[in-house]
């Protein structure tokens, strides 16, 4: 397995980048996204998509860069979807085999939005450091298949 983009991801976590945004920016320069570009684009899928704690930026990130290898972009292209969505599909299995679900609130198991933000904040520094390796071995894993 390629260690480093598993650790990019991870490092990218500690320097306080949220979990989408560490995901994607480990890979994206492999597909022609420049690094800050990507952060822009993810930044808003952090903590379950903006605070919201719904699919968890990791998974998100994840799937950003699962579209960036086999997303369609030629209109029609059918194969290509189907692809898409078989791999976003094999990477949440097996993320939920991992994790037991892709939910952010879940995975937290505190309320971002409505709770104790502190607290937290310090279930994130616990918690999502393994959630984004997780993520990143899972996305190296499918990446070679």
């Amino acid at each position: 397995m390629n260690k480093s983009k598993v650790d990019d991801a991870v490092a990218y976590f500690s320097e306080g980048y949220n979990c989408s945004q560490s995901v994607l920016s480990a890979y994206c320069e492999e597909f022609g996204l420049d690094t800050e570009t990507a952060q822009r684009v993810a930044s808003g899928f952090g903590a379950g998509m903006g605070r919201l704690q719904e699919t968890c930026g990791a998974v998100t990130g994840a799937f950003m860069v699962i579209g960036l290898k086999y997303g369609s972009y030629i209109k029609g292209d059918k194969a290509a979807k189907e692809q898409t969505y078989a791999m976003v599909q094999k990477f949440a299995e097996l993320f939920e085999e991992r994790n037991k679900t892709t939910k952010c609130a879940d995975l937290i198991g505190a309320d971002m939005r409505h709770g104790d933000l502190a607290f937290a904040m310090e279930r994130v520094k616990e918690i999502c450091p393994k959630i984004v390796e997780d993520a990143a071995e899972i996305l190296e894993s499918l990446m070679i298949e």
